[in-house]
């Protein structure tokens, strides 16, 4: 069964000139992720990413999540077109839904 996760965080914008848009995923959603990985001795992908089917209203995407050590989570890059389609900007309080895809699951 490939594990799934729904959340609700707030969008947020890095600060710099790429205006990359994250959430940050919550304390419990991360940890359940990184015991999953954990359990099965799964090898790293690149700066340690995890490949998820993500979705947020109608919009679904296939993107990874990236460990943030600075946050102890991982951080879910959300791109333009989803943001624009589902009609959310930073500051947004937005419901998420991952589903680890099976070469991470």
């Amino acid at each position: 069964m490939t594990p799934s996760y729904a959340f609700t965080a707030e969008l947020w914008l890095y600060p710099g000139e790429a205006a990359w848009h994250f959430l940050t995923l919550p304390a419990d959603v991360a940890d359940g992720i990184a015991d999953h990985i954990a359990e099965r001795s799964i090898g790293r992908k690149a700066f340690g990413s995890v490949k998820v089917t993500a979705e947020i209203g109608s919009q679904t995407w296939q993107t990874s999540i990236f460990p943030d050590t600075k946050a102890g989570s991982y951080l879910l890059p959300v791109k333009k077109a989803v943001r624009d389609k589902a009609r959310i900007k930073a500051g947004d309080s937005v419901a998420v839904r991952l589903e680890l895809q099976p070469d991470s699951a």
